[in-house]
C-alpha cells in the first residue's frame, strides 16, 4: 500500500486522460465541477444519472461529454455507463469524483500521479490521512465502521473505503466491472482490487460538504450497509456465511446444553427451547456448509478466470 503526496502540477502535458463524473440532480454545483475538471483532464464525461433538473445541459454547456440515464439507476451503473465510454477514448489514465462539489478537482494531478509514475493501477483519495479531513462528524462514524468491515472482508487496508475521488490504470480499467449499482461500488473496487492483484495506493485529499444530502444519513448508511453485506457474501462467502454458521451453531449447542442441564435436575423436558436448539443447530450446520461449498466452487472461478486472462490467481 502506498501513501503518498506528489506534485500538484503532474499531469502538464500528459495526454489521453479522462475524468468521469456520476451526477444527480446536481445542476447547481456540476458546472463548475465540470469546468474545473477540465483543466486537468483532456474528456470530462458526465453520466446523467436519470436526473429530473438541468444537470445534462449545464454539464455540457461547460464542456463535458454528457450520457443521460432514462431512469435513476444508481452510482454504480452510472459508473460503469462512465467506465464503457471510457474504455472507447483509450485512455491513459481515468479519475472519478463526486458532482456535488464535494471533492476539489485542482486535487486530481495528485490523485492521479501514481497511476501515471507507474506505481498503482487503482488510488483512493482519502480523507482521512490528514488530520483536518473536513467530513462533517455525524458521518465520521459510519465512515470507519463500512471501511473496517470492507478491509477486514476484502484482504486489503485502506483508511477510506467509501472514497468517490479514486483514479485508474489502463490495466485497472480494461478488467473492472461492478455489479454493485448504488454507493457500495467503492466498497466493490476495494473487493475487485484483491481479486484481480491491482496494485493500489492512497493520497490524501480534502473535502467540502456543500449541500445537505439528498437522503437522511441513517437511511443512506442502512442502504450502503446493505450493499457491503451483499459484497461480503459474493466475495467472500465462507466469512460471511461462516461467521453466521459458527455463530447460530455455537447458540444452538449452548442452548441444547442448557436443556440437557435442566432436564438432568428437574426430569421435565423443555421442547420448545430442545427444538429452538435443534433448528439454530441445523441452520447453522446448513450455514457453514454452505459457505464451504461456496468459497470452494468461487476458488475454482476465479482459478478458471485467472488461467483464461493468464494471470495469477489471487487468494
Amino acid at each position: 500500500m502506498v501513501k503518498q503526496k506528489v506534485k500538484p502540477d503532474l499531469l502538464e502535458g500528459e495526454p489521453r486522460v479522462v475524468a468521469i463524473i456520476p451526477a444527480y440532480n446536481e445542476a447547481r454545483t456540476i458546472g463548475s465541477v465540470v469546468l474545473q475538471t477540465c483543466r486537468h483532464a483532456d474528456t470530462v464525461i458526465v453520466v446523467d444519472d436519470g436526473s429530473s433538473d438541468a444537470t445534462a445541459e449545464i454539464a455540457a454547456a461547460a464542456g463535458a461529454l454528457v450520457v443521460r440515464h432514462g431512469v435513476n439507476r444508481g452510482k454504480g451503473a452510472a459508473l460503469n455507463t462512465g467506465f464503457c465510454k471510457a474504455r472507447e477514448l483509450d485512455p491513459l489514465a481515468i479519475v472519478m469524483l463526486d458532482g456535488d462539489g464535494q471533492h476539489q478537482p485542482e486535487e486530481v494531478p495528485q490523485v492521479l500521479a501514481p497511476i501515471l509514475e507507474g506505481q498503482a493501477d487503482m488510488v483512493v483519495g482519502s480523507r482521512y490521512l490528514e488530520k483536518e479531513c473536513g467530513v462533517p462528524r455525524h458521518r465520521i462514524l459510519g465512515h470507519w465502521a463500512f471501511t473496517s468491515l470492507t478491509n477486514l472482508a476484502s484482504g486489503l487496508r485502506v483508511s477510506d473505503s467509501q472514497s468517490g475521488f479514486r483514479a485508474f490504470s489502463p490495466r485497472a480499467v480494461e478488467c473492472v466491472s461492478f455489479s454493485s449499482n448504488g454507493f457500495s461500488v467503492e466498497s466493490e473496487m476495494q473487493f475487485l482490487a484483491h481479486e484481480l492483484g491491482l496494485r493500489l495506493a492512497e493520497v490524501p485529499i480534502t473535502a467540502d460538504y456543500v449541500d445537505k444530502p439528498k437522503r437522511p444519513v441513517v437511511a443512506h448508511g442502512l442502504m450502503v450497509l446493505n450493499g457491503v453485506l451483499r459484497l461480503v457474501g459474493q466475495y467472500r462467502p465462507l466469512f460471511f456465511f461462516g461467521l453466521a454458521g459458527l455463530f447460530l451453531l455455537l447458540v444452538g449447542v449452548g442452548w441444547g446444553w442448557w436443556v440437557v442441564i435442566v432436564y438432568g435436575r428437574t426430569k421435565q423436558l423443555a421442547i420448545g427451547y430442545a427444538l429452538i436448539s435443534v433448528l439454530l443447530t441445523v441452520l447453522g450446520s446448513l450455514s457453514l456448509f454452505s459457505g464451504i461449498m461456496l468459497h470452494s466452487v468461487r476458488a475454482l472461478l476465479m482459478e478458471f478466470g485467472a488461467a483464461r486472462d493468464g494471470r495469477a490467481p489471487q487468494g
